[in-house]
């Protein structure tokens, strides 16, 4: 019991200074900058968020602990009392508390902000917002389009035109949306920000959150007197026929980026990109595999038999190719560098040739009975199992 007593009769200034140093908290020095201060807060809430460890008493309190120490020293007024008299000069319990998480403000700070560049947008659990619009500037939306070329586009590339419906930064205004001789007026709710502060609380804990202004809708700005030509949006919709460039050696499906030609941003942000995503048509002839060149060469039964000069379409145009004698249906041979180039000046692919030897559907007598004289020179009986040409020489031999 007296243990007890004793433990309750701390005195207020023995239980600030139970606390750990600020600067210490976050790992600064005592003369860091604000830059210091946020890029230190930034990593170490991200590293304490409970989010993150569920369920662990020791992150949650350091988390609470960091968000302390940054309320406090990125606040100058505060700053300057922390300096001076310690915790005994910020800590709530001697007059010089505030709202926010665990009893403190997160001064200008927002942390739907922080964690949404974390996790690439609004941050699940805790209440941070993660998704609220600023009144900075904001880079336009892109927008995709798709062409269709042929084969041989692809292969050499080419240049197409498409027409484009999208948002251009209105002329009349330059983007401010206010008439000519007009200026927009700071939003009196969110002072120009964009943003309101929402503070929620629960199960012991204050957070708070950033939603857009539904005064201003988020613009941070009262446009009194719009402009005619865009409404006071700032943007029109055109339509512009844009000119892309396929390089040589795309493939299909891939796209191709044309920086800034989406739609214009926004308070002076740049313009958003332009997609274009590529459709090769299918050619009547070849195929392809990434660089290479796929072509199948139909010949005679005399032709393989013999052998033949073949002239072998390319996307080039025709190549001759002797073709040795004995050539068997499914033979492949390659033409060196007349395949696709590679993207970006990489080295040339090759063609490919398989050859596929025809058999004739209709005969006339006349070529029936050569074809039997054939068979029985080379040894052959209708029925027999076929052996293959150049065993037959070596048999006949």
């Amino acid at each position: 019991m007296a243990r007890g007593n004793e433990l309750c009769g701390l005195c207020d200034d023995d239980m600030a200074e139970q606390k750990r140093d600020y600067y210490e908290v976050l790992g600064v020095s005592k003369g860091a900058s604000e830059d210091e201060l946020k890029k230190a807060y930034r990593k170490l809430a991200k590293q304490y968020h409970p989010d993150l460890h569920p369920g662990d008493a020791e992150a949650e309190a350091k988390f609470k602990e960091v968000n302390e120490a940054y309320e406090i020293l990125s606040d100058k007024d505060k700053r300057a009392r922390y300096d001076q008299f310690g915790h005994a000069g910020v800590d709530p319990n001697f007059g010089a508390g505030g709202g926010g998480f665990g009893g403190f403000d997160m001064g200008d700070l927002d942390l739907g902000d922080i964690f949404g560049s974390f996790f690439g947008g609004g941050f699940g659990g805790g209440g941070f917002g993660g998704g609220a619009r600023r009144n900075g500037p904001q880079q336009g939306e892109s927008l995709r389009a798709s062409v269709t070329i042929t084969f041989e586009e692809a292969a050499f590339g080419c240049e197409k035109e498409i027409n484009l419906t999208r948002s251009e930064t209105c002329e009349d205004c330059r983007g401010s949306g206010c008439e000519a001789g007009t200026t927009a007026e700071t939003c009196p709710e969110c002072r120009g920000s964009g943003v309101v502060r929402i503070q929620r609380g629960g199960g012991g804990f204050a957070f708070t959150s950033t939603a857009p202004c539904s005064r201003c809708r988020g613009t941070g700005k009262l446009i009194h007197s719009p402009c005619k030509s865009c409404s006071g949006s700032g943007s029109v919709r055109k339509t512009k026929r844009i000119a892309v460039n396929i390089p040589a050696g795309i493939d299909d499906g891939q796209a191709v980026s044309l920086r800034g030609q989406g739609n214009a941003g926004k308070n002076g942000g740049p313009a958003g990109d332009l997609i274009v995503g590529v459709r090769i048509q299918p050619h009547p002839q070849f195929k392809r595999d990434g660089t290479t060149v796929l072509y199948e060469q139909k010949v005679s039964f005399a032709q393989a038999a013999l052998g033949a000069e073949l002239e072998i379409p390319t996307i080039d145009g025709k190549v001759k190719y002797d073709l040795p004698a004995g050539t068997q249906t499914g033979t492949t041979f390659r033409l060196r560098g007349k395949g696709i180039p590679g993207l970006h000046g990489r080295s040339r692919g090759d063609q490919y040739v398989t050859v596929r030897v025809t058999v004739p559907t209709t005969l006339n007598a006349e070529q029936k009975e050569a074809l039997r004289a054939f068979a029985k020179a080379m040894g052959e009986e209708q029925g027999e199992q076929p052996k293959g040409f150049f065993d037959k020489k070596k048999k006949k031999k």
